[in-house]
């Protein structure tokens, strides 16, 4: 009875709000019928040629280098660059782009992975009457309904709860969840729905039952953001873009006008990362889409140019599959200090975020303990009791930093703008700035259209709303049923690469190699639990991939997923990416040592090292020491105090196991504190007072001492493999 009144009372208090976005919605919608007016949508142009094949990189050095003038010349390969280099290529401009990193290296590749216009920006727009506030939910919405449709293969509706705790509330989110539903008008994904207590806990049985009223359920896109991003400047390429990765510029070049004596930008001094080499480019119009480096460009034009960006940091963390249903994310719309935490399924897993904290621009962000400690806590308040939310789950952690910006057009230059800003310089240089993911084929639009503007650029309408991504024209929902009966793939193989290539999952499908087993025929994968296969990586090559970072945490998303994994993975890719890119011993025990640093500091494998040191506290009960000392000298036999691979592989053959010495190396590693090859009593009770307080899981030496334990009386076999413990 309660929950029927509070549900009638949600009609009467959302009915002034509603009426008021109807306005606003169709003031909108009359502004953007007019604008299309003198526009010509993509479906109606004449058909773009792409390229069947991708020039190699060298090709498109080459380009670069041998073209006498672009018309546009961007810097950035995030999403907002590739946007950009989209656009002005599907328009019939001579378009360039160079990035100093990887596709996507930066920001880009680490958001929530959400496609979404902003519930709480709406809120804000209706409370403060802010029409530019709800401009920019009403773009993202129509923006998130485009990404949907033009990469299929690497994006999805996805349903995400809001669990209501108080009465009042359930009214109050319903109204503001209606309303956006509202303002997505037709591109609305799925109507949104109430759910009784029952209901809500039936569909996300971890939910915190206590006081829980009802829940609200709503629809936002999700995506694979890295491959997503890779796919935008993959297209861009194959219909004549000139892009090159690793690709930094050095200064931009200007020249004087005669007639009116003013400077203009008119290329960049360029540099080839991987071999040292520099040269110019030159182009009629030079686009700054770094975000977070936003400054450094501009500064480059104008020294005595005021900073815009204001970055702030939001830091993810990533848990195991088990933490939430595999098709139902959570909205924490309030959390202890004002944020919002989304807590999402995500490639089989469990994604965390995010925070929001002022931070410095650098390339390289870490994620801090205190910023995972928070989330792990915002995380249990709205988990049950009966689930044990343990710091040792955190399976891969990352920082992003957001590209905030103050508006240089405005005359207020202190405000923050959450919307995108354009900028052009007085010497031409043009700058787009701030936004989100979602909008970043309005943001190229608005970019491009202010560069053709400023520097007469002759080009036609914008082509790129529903210009579908590369993999997208052949992708359907069942592709992966032909991968596997074509080629012999896992099911679960087949669905990967279908769900991250789309249409070209066959090339890679043509590249797996035959496993030797009655099944799978083909496809090796790269570590058991995931199914990321080795022809990955040589497709990951023609893909542009450089080095072993950009195959573990771009191409393949082994490093967001599980650093552990991505670090056994490791040995096997450069192995790969080595005998195909020639690299010397030298080379590939660089780019294993470049690996292993940015996940030891960039993914959370820093952090995790912190949770046991030789510092660590031992707090075991007298019970529990006196339980593990016996197991301890089980292997210990000559009373040393310490133990060493030999005494392990000692015990383990007297119950008949096997395990390769190297695999045994890695399983003693995790625990030698002191880094002296061997594994100390003190080292071992650390371990396991860590174990208890939940600050490490899953420790290989600990299940392996626990098994060899409990068959040294019944002599059976026992398994050592990596269980997916975390951080």
């Amino acid at each position: 009875m309660a929950f029927r009144k509070a549900m009638k009372g949600a009609v009467l208090v959302g009915g002034g709000a509603v009426a008021t976005v109807f306005a606003l919605s169709q003031l909108s919608q009359y502004r953007k019928k007019h604008s299309h007016l003198v526009s010509v949508e993509a479906s109606e142009c004449k058909p773009l040629q792409m390229h069947r094949s991708l020039p190699t990189r060298e090709h498109q050095l080459q380009a670069l280098q041998q073209t006498s003038e672009f018309d546009v010349l961007i810097i950035g390969g995030g999403a907002t660059g590739s946007g950009c280099a989209l656009d002005a290529v599907s328009r019939g401009l001579k378009t360039a782009l160079v990035e100093r990193d990887d596709f996507s290296s930066g920001t880009s590749s680490r958001s929530t992975k959400l496609i979404h216009g902003g519930v709480r920006y709406l809120q804000k727009a209706i409370m403060k009457l802010d029409f530019d506030q709800y401009r920019m939910v009403k773009e993202a919405l129509h923006e998130r309904a485009n990404l949907l449709e033009i990469a299929p293969h690497l994006s999805s509706p996805l349903p995400i709860m809001l669990p209501v705790y108080k009465w009042w509330q359930l009214p109050y989110y319903w109204v503001g969840i209606k309303l956006y539903d509202l303002v997505a008008g037709s591109q609305c994904l799925k109507s949104s729905y109430v759910l009784s207590k029952s209901k809500a806990l039936e569909l996300f049985p971890m939910l915190q039952k206590d006081r829980l009223v009802g829940a609200i359920v709503y629809y936002d896109g999700q995506h694979n953001d890295a491959r997503m991003n890779l796919a935008i400047a993959l297209t861009a390429a194959r219909y004549g873009a000139a892009i090159a990765n690793y690709t930094e510029v050095m200064h931009l070049l200007k020249k004087t006008d005669p007639n009116s004596g003013k400077s203009h930008v008119c290329g960049a001094r360029c540099r080839d990362v991987l071999t040292g080499q520099e040269f110019d480019v030159n182009a009629k119009c030079v686009i700054n889409a770094t975000g977070p480096f936003t400054d450094s460009v501009r500064k480059m034009d104008d020294q005595e140019v005021l900073n815009i960006c204001q970055p702030s940091a939001g830091v993810h963390i990533v848990m195991p599959g088990y933490y939430s249903p595999d098709n139902m994310g959570l909205l924490d719309p309030s959390t202890s200090d004002g944020r919002v935490i989304f807590f999402l399924p995500w490639q089989k897993m469990t994604i965390a975020g995010t925070t929001d904290t002022a931070t410095e621009v650098t390339h390289h962000p870490i994620p801090t303990e205190e910023d995972i400690n928070f989330i792990l806590t915002e995380v249990r308040n709205y988990l049950s009791c009966d689930v044990e939310v343990r710091r040792g789950d955190v399976l891969a952690a990352w920082s992003g930093i957001r590209p905030l910006v103050t508006d240089p057009n405005s005359k207020d230059t202190q405000s923050i703008s959450r919307n995108h800003v354009v900028h052009v310089s007085d010497s031409g240089l043009v700058t787009i700035a701030g936004g989100k993911w979602t909008t970043y084929r309005s943001m190229a639009e608005d970019t491009i259209d202010a560069a053709v503007k400023a520097h007469g650029l002759k080009a036609g309408p914008c082509k790129t709303s529903g210009l579908l991504l590369q993999g997208a024209e052949g992708w359907s929902p069942t592709l992966y049923i032909r991968l596997v009966q074509d080629y012999g793939l896992e099911s679960e193989v087949a669905q990967h690469l279908s769900n991250t290539f789309g249409d070209k999952a066959f090339e890679v499908a043509k590249l797996a190699q035959v496993t030797g087993k009655r099944w799978p025929i083909v496809g090796k994968r790269l570590v058991s639990e995931f199914p990321y296969i080795e022809s990955e990586i040589e497709y990951g090559i023609q893909e542009y991939a450089c080095t072993a970072v950009d195959m573990i945490a771009r191409r393949t998303r082994l490093a967001f997923l599980n650093v552990q994994a991505a670090d056994e993975a490791l040995p096997r890719i450069i192995e790969i990416m080595g005998k195909r890119l020639k690299w010397s011993e030298q080379k590939k025990k660089e780019q294993l040592e470049e690996a292993k640093k940015f996940l030891y500091y960039e993914m959370g494998y820093k952090a995790r090292s912190e949770q046991l040191t030789d510092r660590s506290e031992i707090t075991l009960s007298p019970r529990d020491i006196e339980r593990y000392k016996k197991r301890f000298h089980m292997f210990d036999k000559e009373g040393k105090g310490f133990i060493t691979i030999l005494d392990v592989q000692r015990v383990l053959e007297s119950i008949n196991f096997q395990i390769n010495e190297s695999a045994l190396h890695e399983i003693l590693t995790e625990v030698d504190l002191n880094k002296n090859g061997q594994v100390e009593l003190n080292e071992f009770l650390q371990l396991m007072t860590a174990i208890q307080k939940g600050s490490i899981s899953g420790s290989r030496l600990a299940v392996l001492m626990k098994a060899a334990e409990e068959n040294i009386c019944r002599r059976e076999v026992i398994s050592v493999d990596r269980s997916g413990g975390g951080l």
